[in-house]
């Protein structure tokens, strides 16, 4: 009697690999400074591609944070509680110094050290890196008051995830997160309508509510709020040093469409005690060297999610044979592959520049620090709005296959959306792009620089950075243009890395279609000629 249930035809399980066995990774990590912690991305990678990671970020997504207002006798807590696989999850990023650990690494390249492992882990589960990116984040915003930095960066920059509410001093490692935005305002901060009242103590009385606080387990926030002098940034910890509850009551947890497994909430303040941070008034000039650290986080992991979703592609359509052969012999589903694959190095090597720029920039390069202020707006900007769409194509190369949510591919895809949004959306960051534009000449000469390092390699190239020079010296405004601008910054920067750091075939690929126009509209419309078989095997999982 035949078998009806015989399972033929199907791929082995994406598991067992090393995810940093990626060469466009390993390629930037070495040419930005960091080719000494290639041995700790491979063990990190390693861990990444087992079963036992890959039901970590299943579980810790399945299984959602949970409010607990109240204890049993009826005492306000306001405490969120997570699946153990949460836990493991941080446990392991913080462990590995993808929280604010650079901070204190005295090695050139250890922000860059970091992003890898960034877009390592956060293939195996992104919602956790959110408490991870403001924990690196806030140091330099909190730098502003050296007496507060003096008490918490030691903290903020262990290598120790220590989990529950207690007085931070009394802990060995905390995590931060920061609250911006109200009802009312949304992106627009200065609309906030949260009050800091001085107390005669030197500290503040925070009132007010905010509408979109992420990771409201952390130690420590830094939080906008109208002072009497206007506009200012406070830290606000969830225990103050006493041992006393700060009021932070969370009023509820978001119901998102992606990022589930961590809990983003919405918290109010009632005479909650703040310490000022910078200057009264400019509150958003020192909540913005957060700001700029968590948006090339959102750069490093719109790339890594991209990066997830190709490897599923290319080891489904490896494995599956359709239409007579295997899938991956197809012509036009290798010229789709291999279109995937040239924007995920694009989003791969452009992350790992803007890492690179922060990392010298931090040590003291004018330059870089005024590449980074620029780039990380573009890369923001064109990066996180390519995730979605790489994403879906991916799964619609597994087909039904990648639609059930045992394949991955539906988490990667709700999560796809998130890094556009947060931070700023696409159109805040065109906005910023062309006020940095006008206030900082310096950051266009760095842009222009590094653009201009591959001048007369590639005629595509040089004909679209003329173009991009003509647009940005029209003297008109350019608001109603602004993401036109800045995504033709972004392909341009892109090109130009690409050109001078990747292989050939990657580098005409990419100029050809992105710049030359010989490309349609949809993935898989790569121009004949195109070395697919040498993209696919760049992008093939070890």
């Amino acid at each position: 009697m035949p078998l009806t249930h015989e399972v033929v035809n199907q791929p082995p399980p994406l598991a067992g690999h090393d995810i940093a066995a990626d060469a466009a990774l390993l390629e930037g990590l070495a040419r930005e400074g960091a080719g000494w912690a290639a041995e700790d991305l491979h063990r990190l990678g390693k861990l990444g591609g087992q079963p036992e990671a890959q039901r970590w970020a299943s579980d810790a997504n399945r299984y959602e944070p949970r409010l607990l207002t109240h204890d049993r006798y009826g005492h306000r807590i306001d405490e969120v509680e997570f699946h153990p696989a949460w836990h493991n999850l941080m446990d392991v990023a913080v462990g590995a110094g993808l929280a604010g650990a650079p901070w204190s690494d005295g090695r050139a390249g250890a922000h860059v050290a970091r992003a890898a492992g960034t877009f390592v882990w956060s293939q195996v589960e992104a919602g956790h890196s959110c408490p991870v990116s403001m924990t690196y984040a806030v140091v330099p915003a909190l730098r502003n008051a050296p007496e507060l930095a003096a008490v918490y960066e030691p903290l903020l920059t262990a290598r120790v995830y220590d989990p529950g509410l207690r007085t931070p001093t009394t802990k060995r490692g905390l995590l931060a997160g920061m609250g911006m935005t109200e009802k009312q305002g949304g992106s627009d901060v200065r609309a906030n309508s949260t009050t800091a009242t001085p107390a005669a103590d030197g500290t503040y009385r925070l009132r007010g509510h905010k509408w979109f606080t992420s990771a409201p387990m952390c130690d420590l926030f830094l939080v906008l709020a109208q002072a009497p002098g206007g506009l200012s940034c406070f830290l606000v910890p969830r225990v103050l040093p006493d041992g006393a509850r700060n009021p932070f009551r969370i009023q509820r947890l978001k119901d998102k469409l992606g990022n589930r497994s961590n809990a983003s909430s919405e918290p109010e303040f009632d005479e909650t005690v703040a310490w000022l941070v910078g200057e009264e008034g400019r509150g958003v000039r020192t909540i913005i060297e957060m700001v700029a650290m968590t948006r090339l986080d959102c750069v490093t992991g719109s790339a890594s999610g991209m990066r997830a979703a190709l490897v599923q592609a290319v080891h489904h359509a490896r494995h599956r044979a359709a239409f007579g052969g295997p899938l991956i012999g197809k012509p036009l589903m290798r010229n789709v592959l291999a279109d995937l694959a040239v924007e995920s190095e694009a989003a791969t090597a452009l992350a790992l520049r803007l890492a690179g720029a922060v990392d010298r920039g931090v040590r003291g390069d004018a330059g870089e620090r005024a590449f980074s202020r620029l780039a990380i707006a573009v890369g923001k900007f064109w990066v996180c709005k390519r995730q979605p769409a790489v994403v879906g194509e991916a799964l619609e190369c597994l087909g039904g296959n990648g639609y059930v949510e045992e394949s991955g591919l539906p988490r990667l895809y709700r999560d796809a959306p998130l890094n556009s949004i947060w931070e700023g959306s696409g159109n805040v960051q065109a906005l910023d792009v062309l006020r940095a534009l006008r206030r900082d000449p310096a950051g266009l000469d760095a842009f222009r620089a590094e653009v201009g390092a591959a001048a007369g390699a590639d005629s595509r190239l040089d004909a679209a950075t003329a173009e991009l020079t003509a647009l940005l010296s029209d003297g008109e405004d350019l608001e109603s243009d602004a993401r036109r601008v800045v995504e033709r910054m972004a392909l341009v920067l892109q090109g130009s890395l690409l050109v001078r750091h990747a292989p050939a075939a990657v580098a005409d690929a990419f100029c050809a279609s992105r710049l030359g126009g010989d490309w349609g509209h949809s993935f898989g419309t790569l121009p004949r000629g195109v070395d697919t078989a040498a993209l696919i095997d760049r992008a093939l999982p070890a």
